[in-house]
């Protein structure tokens, strides 16, 4: 079977759809509300309509779907089934056993693994990782995640835990991150790293646009803002970003004498910010990687955008269920 069901759980959204694995296509996609104040078991009985809905409207029959991927934004159990530990949700979101639950609710196979980890294996099928054996992903969002391609297969360590680059220390005795430790780059390149970093300028009164940009809603602060203040010229958001992707290439920089790949893709919404972002990130890597061949390795943004993570779900779905 060439099609399954990704489903792409998120913090504020849950999109579904069947997805051709052997062309990447979507059929029935569809996203709704993800909701998670309403607890967990909330958010699973809607999750379960939603793709019953879908499978519905899809035009795919039934007979024809070989299982259900489903991408967690935290840690999970893939062999078991089982959400270990979300970060981004509401609802106490620990040992939930999500594969069984849904099992029994859509009578199909259900398989999970982390988001970023999807997303890497559909970059590197359909995406911006196409063509060579190995890459690394990062993602940029509210955390920072990611994952690794190694020799053609998905690299997930023990547990599953490969690719959480997002901590890893680039500050020693840097800043206190959620994770229990220090200086890990989340807290320091992450979306929510630059929002604090433009609410401490506009804060302390230096001359930046950011304010004038949100009529100094503070709330309205985010690094969608920052960047578009950066483009049109203000001196301190560019600051911002140069300041994120130095960190970001500091990362990069371990990434590649660690594991050697020839391509690195770079996602998440944080990302949207192109070359804000990718030129400070590039040059710290040339600055600090000398036992490579750093002019071999391309730095390179993701293409498949919101849709990775349902596509790498699914892929998931056909790989586990093949074993």
């Amino acid at each position: 079977m060439e099609r399954f069901i990704g489903v792409d759980l998120g913090g504020a959204h849950v999109g579904v759809a069947v997805v051709d694995t052997g062309t990447g296509e979507l059929h029935g996609l569809k996203e709704i509300p993800t909701q998670s104040r309403d607890g967990y078991p909330a958010v699973i009985d809607r999750m379960a309509d939603l793709i019953e809905d879908v499978i519905a409207h899809s035009g795919v029959p039934r007979g024809e779907i070989g299982g259900v991927g489903i991408g967690v934004p935290g840690r999970v159990d893939f062999a078991q089934g089982v959400v270990q530990f979300v970060p981004n949700l509401y609802g106490h979101w620990q040992d939930v056993p999500l594969g069984r639950l849904m099992e029994a609710r859509l009578r199909l196979p259900v398989f999970l693994l982390n988001d970023v980890r999807a997303m890497t294996l559909a970059e590197w099928t359909f995406g911006a990782g196409q063509g060579v054996d190995t890459i690394a992903c990062i993602a940029i969002g509210t955390g920072i995640g990611g994952g690794f391609v190694i020799d053609g297969r998905l690299h997930l360590g023990i547990g599953g835990t490969a690719g959480e680059v997002g901590h890893q220390i680039v500050e020693v005795d840097g800043p206190r991150c959620g994770c229990g430790s220090r200086g890990c780059l989340e807290t320091l390149a992450s979306g929510p790293a630059i929002t604090a970093m433009g609410l401490d300028a506009v804060a302390r009164g230096l001359a930046t646009t950011i304010g004038e940009l949100v009529s100094y809603d503070l709330n309205r602060i985010n690094p969608e803002v920052i960047s578009r203040a950066a483009l049109e010229g203000d001196a301190i958001s560019r600051e911002i970003y140069e300041r994120a992707g130095t960190y970001l290439g500091v990362a990069v920089a371990n990434l590649l004498l660690s594991v050697g790949p020839p391509r690195v893709v770079i996602g998440g919404g944080v990302a949207q910010a192109g070359d804000l972002l990718l030129e400070p990130l590039r040059r710290a890597v040339r600055e600090r990687v000398f036992l490579l061949p750093v002019d071999q390795v391309e730095i390179v943004p993701a293409r498949l955008g919101t849709q990775a993570g349902i596509i790498g779900d699914a892929l998931w779905a056909r790989q586990c269920l093949k074993r």
